[in-house]
């Protein structure tokens, strides 16, 4: 089924759960046209994914008020999803998962409950019960945002031994110990108050983490102090043109690193734009250099394999595709959208 010129992608969207809301995809490397393979039932709302190293497993969050989070087996020869079960995540919203550098466990961040969770792994791929939770307290600033904790992401640091969790209503990365399957906190990184933290994106270097804060629309640069477990402050530029005037429907979302790390890209909604950013590569600093329409209204998730970048226009229904200019890191559309309803998370296979 694999052939050189193509790539395979699972999109996550909203959607009922007797309805198809993952659905399989091809993507022509050469010219950027799209079409969808086949589409998963069974769950609802699966607004972030995470594949597996060998592209054998595939975990999905359940965005509800009763949050879950789900395993499926990946065929090997078609691709095809099938359903391992699932666990609770004891929290509304799950919006992130991720995956040990082990594969022994996943963690998942709720957002609407607050929470994060650890979920041992079996050899199979399917989950245990939770072994590890942690339940944030306290608020930022911002009463319409911030009025309790929002926990929008959970991913592994480069060592392995700990993650790193963003939390957009306390403004704060609150870095957590893994500890015989357990959660253990073990630093927390203060963000400006307002900001927001969403998104963290790693340097293939390791030097440095790079985090996009959604409500006040800006980047953050970090130099990783991995020996500590420590993240401290180098930057804060704006995902934003300098003449733009900001409203309320303006918030960052997704933030990735080009496999050459020379380029760094986040997407913001209202704007309706993939921001590119240059990185030094001695000082880990960026530098804005362009602005793309995203080929619709309101990119959340983007994702990067080869030369193309694929983005998920969640309320115009669409995926576009773009190529990457090489020399520059630029974004030039092919001229190719798929349609799918409420596209949110893009995992390439």
């Amino acid at each position: 089924m694999e052939r050189s010129d193509q790539a395979l992608f699972y999109v996550g969207t909203y959607g009922p759960e007797d309805g198809e809301t993952i659905f399989l995809c091809t993507l022509n490397l050469a010219g950027g046209e799209m079409r969808v393979l086949h589409g998963t039932k069974g769950i609802e709302n699966p607004s972030y994914l995470a594949l597996n190293a060998a592209g054998t497993i595939l975990y999905a969050v359940s965005e509800k008020e009763a949050g879950e989070i789900h395993a499926f087996s990946v065929d090997p020869n078609t691709k095809v999803l099938s359903v391992l079960g699932g666990q609770s995540t004891d929290g509304g919203s799950p919006c992130y998962v991720s995956i040990s550098p082990k594969e022994d466990q996943i963690f998942v961040s709720n957002y609407s409950g607050g929470n994060v969770n650890a979920f041992p792994v079996n050899s199979d791929g399917s989950l245990q019960p939770m072994s590890s939770q942690v339940r944030h307290t306290g608020q930022g600033i911002r009463e319409d945002r911030q009025e309790a904790p929002h926990p929008h992401s959970i991913i592994p640091d480069s060592s392995g031994e700990r993650v790193m969790v963003c939390d957009l209503g306390l403004d704060q990365i609150i870095f957590y110990r893994i500890e015989d399957g357990l959660l253990t906190t073990h630093h927390e990184v203060d963000m400006p108050s307002g900001s927001g933290p969403r998104h963290l994106a790693l340097h293939p270097s390791g030097k440095w983490v790079y985090l996009v804060n959604e409500l006040n629309n800006t980047v953050t640069v970090f130099t990783n102090d991995e020996m500590f477990g420590n993240l401290n402050i180098l930057q804060h530029i704006s995902t934003l043109p300098d003449q733009y005037a900001a409203g309320s429907d303006d918030t960052a979302a997704d933030i990735h690193i080009s496999p050459c790390g020379r380029f760094l890209y986040a997407s913001n909604r209202g704007h309706d734009s993939i921001v590119l950013f240059t990185i030094d590569p001695s000082t880990g600093l960026l530098t804005a250099a362009d602005w793309q329409t995203s080929g619709g209204r309101t990119p959340r998730n983007f994702a990067i394999v080869g030369n193309m970048m694929l983005v998920a226009n969640q309320n115009s229904g669409t995926i576009t595709s773009f190529t990457i200019d090489a020399d520059t890191g630029r974004l030039i559309p092919t001229g190719n959208d798929l349609g799918i309803t409420n596209p949110v998370c893009i995992e390439f296979l």
